[in-house]
Order: structure tokens, then C-alpha cells, then sequence
């Protein structure tokens, strides 16, 4: 049992002494400045009605009633109009490092997913060019996700949702088409909406060199094939560089081949909730919550992007998955409402807020004081490769994920390529490179730092409690990161704890101290280095021994 648990259950017992009804529960909090304790609770204040009496007086009247001894307590103090804070005793404290130590590399895991499966769809760009740096921040985005849950007893499935079908693959193969007639001595003529990146010419250059046969690319299937196989290629190497795998890969085409698109219109038309207007056919999602009903079928025949959204979520459905959790940019924002609508019309059981959203903004990339918009593979965006290239791969996930997704976010390469105290990521690596720096000058096993024979006491700095207090907060942070689907939460925390820990080993040495301080600090370096590569890895980033 944790401090804070043992805290909270002599808080209860104190509360029915006086009074409380038994199942009381009472509330413990860090105070925000740390000279008023280790912890605070507004129980008085919220007894102070049902007892009749002032809050100050059932304050005192708790304090009293509280076995200090048994709760680990130096210290209990009234403050304000009723608060209590809590100082506990530095052993009782430190005491909770045991826990960490003895966890190892599952500190800050837990069981909360229950072994449920959760489908974590990502990326999902369409295969018509380079990962653009939005693609970038949906990647970081959700993979970390998919690691917040899994740390919590998820069963994750990443997934990428290729958009292989419809108007911009056909524009691609088009595009191809032109360079292809273009290399034949023809004008280059690209389409209205069409791709213009140097990728192309290689894609062009690769058909010619497939189907002699057809220099001129007047076989638009066999062009829009080689250029979507090109392009998944390309796609996937982009995603190597930035360290993310897939567990599984969709096709959108697959919903027609497969017959799911005609299947979920046929569904849906039988549920009732269809109706046709001038030669379209619409769904009531108004039923369902949505401001306006929404074409499903044109008059042309062909299908509304949300169509196929729906079947492909119905397959999430029947393949199990309890959750599914969608990453996509903020412009998908219309699309929730309308494949939701789409969902509960078909009356499957599917929850109603399957699946969930996570919706991000864009980012703007800065270096030399000007925006970067332009990239000569892509030729009209900065692409993933581009930032990797620049910054490297740690640096590109811990700046897409230091800001909550909805919000926007610049990139700075410059501060991103810095190494010094500024650049966040390099400040929270070093810190991880310094408590490794003590073992290895120390010659000091890891493996032997379990916590057995450490006495406790000797943690009593100010600047050691600190540490030890954002060390045994960090399963909270995950288990909150997750429950949010907001992984910036453990950034932020990994970014104020690397300051404790620079904090810390600046004032007070480890070795050459005497032996009851050297082996209390070197657990509390081993914790706080196992804790700091653990934030680190559920972001997928590096945690070096040496920089």
C-alpha cells in the first residue's frame, strides 16, 4: 500500500471517530506550493455541513482523532477556512521508492484496460505523396496512445487505414500519366488537382522501366497500381524513420471489392433511416444528433466520403474491438457526427460514442525566424523526412507531442536542433545521461539497487522529497494520459521532472557520501532513471546513457 493510501485510510478511520458517515472518502491533493506539505484535503470543509459544526473545528477535530504515527505523519496543520496539509515523515516518504525499484521497467503500468481490445487507426493517409508533417503529428500522436493504453492493460491494435480508392488516386495516376507523356516528348499537362513533387517523375520513371510496352502510360490502371504500390512504399519508409509500426494495414478499396460499401447502404436503407431527394440519397442523421441530414449516394451514382467510413467501422466493430480510437486532423471534424449517426442506424449495439476522435491541428515549421513550406520532394509541403533529417527522430515525436493536440503548434527547428537547456528533449535526455553518468563513474551494478537495506531517512532534503514526490506520482500521470487520450500530459511531466533532477544533482552528491546517504541516493537515482526511460519510451523516444 502506497503512503497516500495509507494516509486516506487513517483520514477515514479519523472522519467516522467523529462523526462521518463510514463510507466517507476522502480527497488528498499536492499542495501547489510545496512548503505547505506533502499533501492537503478539504474533508473538513465538506463535513462541516453534515456534522454542524464549523469547518476549522472539524478540522482540529480530525487532526486529533488521526493516528499520526500510523500514517507515516511528521506534521498535520490547519490552514484557510479549513484545509489540512500533511507532511509525512521523510522515511515513510522515501519508503515508496521501494516500490519503484522493485517494479523496474513496469513502473507507472497498469491494469485498468483489463485486457480489453482497443483499435488505435493512425496516419491513414491517403497513398498519393510523402507524410507531410501533419501525417508527423498523427503519427507521434498515436503512438503514444497506443502505448499509454497498452501500458495500462490494453490489447492495442495499431491500424492504418489506406485511402486507396476515389477521386485523389485517380488524380495521382493522371499526374503520373502526365509525366509519363511528357518523358515521351509531349507538353506536361498536370490536372486540375494533381501532383506536382519530384516523386512523381521518379514513379513515371519507374513505370517505363516496368511496361516498355507502354511509354506513354495509356494504361491507367496499370499507372494508378504502380503508383499507389510506389507510394506505400514510400509511406512506409517514412515511417520506419520515425520509429512507428503497424499492426495491421486496411484498404478502402477492400470495402468495394469486398462488397461491405454496397452491404452497409443496403443495411442502412433498411433500417428506415434513408430517404431520397432529387435523385440522391440521404441519411437522417439529424435522428442521431447531427445538424443536418447528409447525403449518402449522389445523383452521379457514386458514394459520400462517409460511407465507407461507416463500413470500414463496422468492421472495427465486428472484429472485436471494445474501442476505437481514431487520430485525424482537425478538418475530419465534420465526419464525426455523420459515421456515428451511421453507426447507431444500423442498430448493431455499436456504443454511441464509438468510434472516439482524437483531433489535431496543424503545425507550422519555423527555422531562421521564416516558415518552412516547401519541400522538393513533395513540392508544395515539409515532409516527416524533412524534420527527421533536420532535428532527428526524438526531437520530431517530443515536439509534436509537447502540445495538447487541438492546440496549434510551431515547430522551431532551430531550438529543436540546440543542445542546451532550452531545447526541451535534449534537457530531459540529459538529465536520464546524468543519472546514468553516476553508476558508471561509481562502477555501481543497477541490478543490485533494489531498495534492501536503504535507509530511508537520509532522503530529507528539500530537493529529494521533490524528486520522490513526482517519482510516486507518475503512475497517476499515465493512468490520467491515458484515460484522456492526451500524451503532452506525460510530456510536461517528464519536462518539470528532468528540472527536479538537474535540480538535485547539482546540490547534492551521491558518491564519496557516507554510506547510509550514498545508498538512499544512488535508489533515488536508479528510480528516478527508471522512471525518466520509461516517460521517455511511451513517447518513443530514446533514453541515452551517454550524451
Amino acid at each position: 500500500m502506497s503512503s497516500v493510501d495509507v494516509l486516506r485510510a487513517a483520514l477515514t478511520r479519523a472522519a467516522v471517530a467523529i462523526g462521518a458517515p463510514e463510507d466517507v472518502q476522502p480527497s488528498l491533493e499536492r499542495p501547489r506550493d510545496p512548503a505547505h506539505g506533502d499533501w492537503a484535503t478539504n474533508l473538513a470543509m465538506t463535513l462541516a455541513k453534515p456534522l454542524g459544526r464549523k469547518p476549522r473545528e472539524v478540522a482540529d477535530a480530525l487532526i486529533a482523532a488521526l493516528d499520526a504515527k500510523g500514517a507515516g505523519l511528521a506534521e498535520a496543520s490547519v490552514a484557510g477556512p479549513g484545509f489540512i496539509n500533511f507532511r509525512l515523515a521523510t522515511a515513510d516518504l522515501a519508503g515508496g521508492l521501494a516500490r519503484v525499484l522493485a517494479a523496474g521497467t513496469s513502473w507507472g503500468h497498469g491494469t485498468g484496460g483489463q485486457g480489453r481490445s482497443a483499435n488505435v487507426e493512425f496516419v491513414s493517409a491517403n497513398p498519393t505523396g510523402p507524410l507531410h508533417v501533419g501525417h508527423g503529428r498523427q503519427a507521434a500522436l498515436g503512438d503514444a496512445i497506443a502505448s499509454l493504453l497498452t501500458s495500462q492493460g490494453w490489447k492495442v491494435t495499431r491500424e492504418f487505414y489506406y485511402n486507396d480508392a476515389g477521386v485523389q488516386i485517380q488524380n495521382l495516376a493522371l499526374s503520373v500519366q502526365a509525366r509519363l507523356r511528357e518523358l515521351a516528348g509531349e507538353p506536361l499537362a498536370i490536372p486540375e488537382g494533381g501532383y506536382h513533387g519530384e516523386y512523381i517523375k521518379d514513379i513515371a520513371a519507374t513505370y517505363r522501366a516496368e511496361r516498355a510496352d507502354d511509354p506513354r502510360g495509356d494504361d491507367l490502371e496499370a499507372v494508378r497500381a504502380v503508383a499507389v504500390r510506389a507510394l506505400r512504399h514510400e509511406q512506409d519508409l517514412d515511417l520506419r524513420a520515425f520509429g512507428v509500426q503497424f499492426d495491421h494495414y486496411f484498404l478502402e478499396s477492400s470495402l468495394y471489392t469486398d462488397g461491405k460499401v454496397d452491404a452497409t447502404v443496403a443495411a442502412l436503407t433498411r433500417s428506415g433511416h434513408t430517404f431520397e431527394d432529387d435523385g440522391a440519397l440521404f441519411l437522417r442523421t439529424t435522428a442521431f444528433g447531427d445538424d443536418k441530414d447528409r447525403v449518402m449516394r449522389k445523383r452521379d451514382g457514386t458514394f459520400t466520403y462517409f460511407v465507407p467510413d461507416v463500413a470500414y467501422h463496422v468492421t472495427k466493430f465486428e472484429r472485436g474491438f471494445t474501442r476505437a480510437i481514431n487520430v485525424q486532423g482537425a478538418d475530419h471534424h465534420g465526419t464525426t457526427a455523420r459515421v456515428r449517426a451511421g453507426l447507431q442506424a444500423l442498430a448493431l449495439g455499436v456504443p454511441k460514442g464509438y468510434p472516439e476522435y482524437v483531433l489535431h491541428q496543424m503545425v507550422t515549421v519555423m527555422r531562421g525566424g521564416e516558415e518552412m513550406k516547401i519541400s522538393k520532394r513533395a513540392g508544395s509541403y515539409v515532409t516527416v523526412r524533412d524534420l527527421i533529417d533536420e532535428v532527428g527522430r526524438d526531437a520530431v515525436r517530443y515536439f509534436l507531442l509537447m502540445r495538447k493536440g487541438d492546440s496549434q503548434l510551431v515547430f522551431d527547428v532551430d531550438l529543436a536542433r540546440s543542445q542546451s537547456e532550452e531545447n526541451p528533449v535534449y534537457y530531459i535526455q540529459m538529465a536520464h545521461a546524468r543519472l546514468s553518468g553516476i553508476f558508471r563513474v561509481g562502477e555501481v551494478d543497477v541490478a543490485s539497487i533494489d531498495g534492501s537495506g536503504v535507509e530511508w531517512s537520509a532522503l530529507g532534503e528539500p530537493e529529494e522529497r521533490e524528486l520522490v514526490k513526482a517519482l510516486l506520482d507518475y503512475p497517476d500521470f499515465v493512468a490520467a494520459a491515458a484515460d484522456a487520450l492526451e500524451p503532452h500530459r506525460v510530456a510536461n511531466w517528464l519536462l518539470e521532472t528532468a528540472r527536479l533532477v538537474h535540480t538535485w544533482y547539482h546540490k547534492h552528491h551521491v558518491l564519496g557520501e557516507p554510506e547510509p546517504v550514498m545508498r538512499a541516493r544512488l535508489a533515488l537515482a536508479r528510480a528516478a532513471q527508471l522512471t525518466l526511460a520509461s516517460g521517455l519510451g511511451l513517447l518513443g523516444i530514446s533514453a541515452p546513457e551517454r550524451m
